[in-house]
């Protein structure tokens, strides 16, 4: 760590904030301290709160125009990007990632600036006919106050993802950036400022969940909370809200599986390996972290996943090498813990399967075959670069597997036959369904859980609603 850097502040109705609790950041990459950043309180949540209450309550957001609310958008995408090159590295430094892949997250958190800028003056009502002698009709209002607790794995792609639209439909937002991975995320903060945010308006906060994440899912100020998150936490969260019905949007956890078909092009599953479960070393809810393949194919597709492990280079992220390091020392620890129950459980393992000796926080990629659909390690999310393979015997069998599980985030068909990939994409129950690569799709998808992984959808048009309620407003005309 360097000295001579203060700690970073908490953003708080427009203003930086200090406080005497710190914690450090570590760099996944050497377990070293590099960082501290200030730890906000109860106190905090109190106070963001209330001024985001006050700048609701002053109608300012809900009486400016459309299209100025977009341009204001607009102007945080711009302040954003002005950021990118050093904000990249940071997040680098702080998750792990690939530095392509930082740079990656900062152009998609742009990006939902942007598109929902555009959206901001396309919310209209609709009319009502109820007869001569009444006007009726529909108009969308915002929550008021909405909560966005946000993950590590990418705090800042999934901070923007909530927070745009919650702006583009005149809520204020209270934003609690994960501990582990907290700076870049709070770059938000710099950006509201610069592009003419009311103070109040937005506060950016990084504190412990069982502290600053419980204040404010139970915060009376609160009107709407965002979490993406695991399953247990993500429970917690809708047994505080449900206290005073309050609406949340949750994206859980997955176990998310790819069907691969007798006549599947194999380099195409291949190629998605890597993104699919290797990338961000695993550590992603929506991963490809089950490969249900035919039994007679099994062996020919674990050689060529192998092969493709054998290219991937091991390092740092700002070298932007292939296998990057997990977030923690804990998360290796709960990763390699998951890998030990596959072995007793009779899985196969085919590599890895061990931490890397090098410092860090570095687990090889892993892989598993003959994996069944009562072995934990087939059931349960690893959040980890552990990709298990599961062999069936018939398409009936195989579409079993692929819905065997609690989760329903994502699932995916490799097939060149439209007819088995329509059987299966009518059937897989997921919310979103990848055909031929795994994460098609983009910010102008719809994404979400189904079943154990949550409910609501993030991005795309669907993803505005979450921040606007209908009222209906009937009039009855005066008789001529």
């Amino acid at each position: 760590m360097d000295g001579a850097n203060k700690p970073q502040a908490n953003f708080i109705a427009g203003q930086w904030v200090t406080s005497k609790k710190v914690l450090d950041n570590i760099d996944p990459a050497t377990g070293a301290v590099f960082a501290q950043v200030c730890l906000a309180s109860v106190a905090d949540v109190d106070k963001s709160a209330a001024a985001a209450r006050k700048v609701h309550e002053a109608r300012t957001l809900i009486d400016m125009a459309p299209a100025e609310r977009g341009r204001l958008l607009l102007r945080i995408a711009s302040e954003l990007n002005a950021l990118r090159t050093e904000g990249a590295k940071l997040l680098t430094r702080e998750s792990g990632k690939r530095l392509s892949d930082a740079h990656g997250e900062f152009d998609e958190a742009i990006r939902y600036f942007e598109y929902y800028a555009g959206l901001c003056d396309k919310l209209e009502g609709r009319s009502i006919p109820l007869g001569s002698s009444y006007v009726d009709y529909t108009v969308h209002v915002p929550f008021g106050v909405t909560a966005h607790i946000v993950p590590w794995n990418f705090p800042l792609s999934i901070a923007a993802r909530s927070l745009a639209p919650a702006l583009a439909t005149a809520n204020c937002a209270v934003v609690k950036v994960p501990e582990l991975a907290p700076m870049a995320a709070m770059l938000l903060g710099n950006a509201c400022k610069a592009a003419g945010v009311l103070d109040g308006a937005v506060s950016i906060l990084c504190g412990y969940g069982t502290e600053v994440g419980e204040a404010l899912t139970l915060h009376e100020d609160v009107n709407q909370v965002v979490f993406t998150g695991s399953v247990p936490v993500g429970q917690r969260v809708l047994k505080n809200l449900s206290k005073r019905i309050v609406p949340a949007v949750t994206e859980l956890g997955g176990k998310s599986a790819a069907v691969v078909t007798v006549d599947a092009d194999l380099n195409k599953v291949v190629d998605s390996v890597f993104w699919g479960i290797f990338f961000n070393a695993g550590q992603v809810c929506s991963a490809m972290s089950r490969l249900i393949v035919p039994r007679a194919m099994q062996a020919k597709i674990v050689a060529l996943i192998l092969a493709k492990i054998n290219t991937l280079s091991i390092g740092d992220g700002l070298s932007d090498r292939d296998v990057t390091p997990l977030i923690s020392q804990l998360q290796v620890d709960r990763v390699m813990a998951k890998i030990e129950q596959g072995i007793r459980e009779g899985a196969t393992l085919k590599c890895g399967g061990v931490r890397l000796n090098r410092d860090g926080f570095f687990i090889a990629p892993t892989v598993f075959a003959d994996v069944d659909g009562d072995m934990e390690i087939g059931r349960e999310e690893v959040f980890g670069p552990v990709l298990v393979i599961q062999p069936y015997d018939t398409e009936a069998e195989a579409l079993a597997l692929a819905n065997g599980t609690e989760y329903g985030l994502c699932a995916g068909v490799f097939s060149q036959d439209i007819d088995k990939i329509g059987w299966f994409t009518d059937r897989l129950i997921a919310g979103q369904i990848y055909v031929n690569e795994w994460y098609v799709g983009g910010i102008e998808t719809p994404f979400g859980g189904m079943k154990m992984s949550g409910s609501g959808r993030d991005k795309g048009h669907e993803a505005i609603y979450n921040h606007l309620q209908t009222k209906n407003v009937a009039i009855k005309l005066s008789s001529s």
